[in-house]
């Protein structure tokens, strides 16, 4: 397994093994151990799948309360899948970062809890998997606007189909300051 570490702290993109020859391939998706040592906290608490037409835009979607980390990958088709920083007090705040997640390419993408996440599906279809790391909680729900200007995300897609939440959620300035979560700097001994 090879780990590419983002300019967002905490941010990960992960290359599981893949073993394939001419009956196709198997791989490891999740092996808590192994993944925990390379820097994946947490423990996982559900499993959701989502399956979107060309175009169709998720995001910019947190908890909190009930910030949840989340392990994408795709299952079929390929998605541009994005991580935003929304912890006050980062040196990051309202940065973000990219990939591009592909049943073909089998990267996985993980962004922890104090990150927005979205994606935009760039196939005729994608069938998107995320483990979480928390229950989802409608309470705690929140959206970021997935065009807002000061985050710049550059949407490889210039009209996505959006739901009528995500075409109505807050720019990031917008939102109160307990709506996001605070930066807490660790310890470089840790």
């Amino acid at each position: 397994m090879n780990i590419e570490r983002t300019e967002l702290e905490g941010v990960l993109i992960i290359e599981p093994q893949v073993f394939g020859d001419d009956r196709g391939f198997f791989m490891e998706s999740w092996h808590a151990r192994r993944y925990r040592q390379r820097g994946i906290p947490g423990e996982f608490v559900q499993d959701n799948i989502s399956f979107s037409r060309k175009h169709v835009l998720r995001g910019l979607h947190f908890q909190n309360p009930s910030p949840q980390g989340k392990l994408v990958s795709v299952l079929d088709g390929e998605i541009f899948d994005v991580a935003v920083d929304i912890r006050t007090g980062s040196p990051t705040f309202g940065a973000w970062t990219s990939v591009v997640l592909s049943s073909e390419g089998k990267r996985q993408f993980f962004v922890p809890a104090g990150f927005a996440h979205g994606f935009v599906v760039l196939s005729d279809h994608a069938l998107v998997n995320y483990k979480c790391t928390a229950y989802y909680d409608r309470a705690a729900e929140r959206g970021i606007r997935w065009d807002d200007p000061e985050i710049g995300i550059a949407w490889p897609v210039e009209a996505p189909v959006l739901s009528p939440k995500d075409a109505a959620a807050p720019f990031l300035r917008d939102l109160p300051t307990d709506a996001l979560f605070h930066f807490e700097r660790r310890d470089a001994d840790s």
